[in-house]
């Protein structure tokens, strides 16, 4: 009898740990780490499909011991907007320097292989109204052909503005 019970208790208590496991799976299938890591592939110059003026490019580069990936808007040769992407214990954030003086902060919302990758607002600071203009969302899809679609939203006067730009490698 005794023997039954350690036998049924050691069942329980597995299937307790899978349930464990199973609950937290929203936390773990987001992989920031990993998302993070492919994010990472970003790193180099980038610039609109199609700009054959040069005024604007993108240019992705880490730093912090490659803890930290850097996203800079450059239009004619100067810094317009800064975006930085970093692992907040299990969440990757992305911290928008926007050239409205705020900074929204973004949160990893999606990692599927074979969706975008999309981050959703998350707070901000020196944004005293939610409804002021601020950047809401963002995302990256990679396409076969080495491009990139980089889609965000931007909040204008209450209301949500989506745009995209297909990049392309320098």
């Amino acid at each position: 009898m005794i023997r039954k019970i350690q036998s049924v208790t050691k069942y329980f208590l597995v299937a307790i740990c899978f349930l464990s496991l199973t609950v937290n799976a929203e936390k773990v299938d987001l992989k920031s780490s990993i998302v993070f890591e492919r994010m990472k592939l970003l790193q180099g110059d980038w610039k609109k499909e199609g700009d054959t003026a040069g005024n604007f490019h993108i240019k992705f580069s880490q730093t912090a011991a490659d803890s930290v990936l850097v996203e800079n808007w450059l239009y004619k040769g100067k810094s317009h907007s800064l975006t930085i992407y970093h692992i907040d214990n299990s969440n990757l954030l992305a911290t928008h320097y926007c050239p409205q003086g705020n900074q929204p902060r973004l949160q990893l919302t999606s990692s599927v292989e074979s969706r975008p990758i999309e981050f959703s607002f998350k707070d901000a600071t020196n944004l005293g109204d939610l409804e002021a203009n601020h950047q809401h969302s963002l995302a990256f899809e990679w396409l076969e052909n080495g491009k990139v679609i980089r889609t965000e939203s931007y909040m204008e006067n209450g209301e949500l503005r989506p745009s995209s730009i297909r990049l392309v490698r320098k």
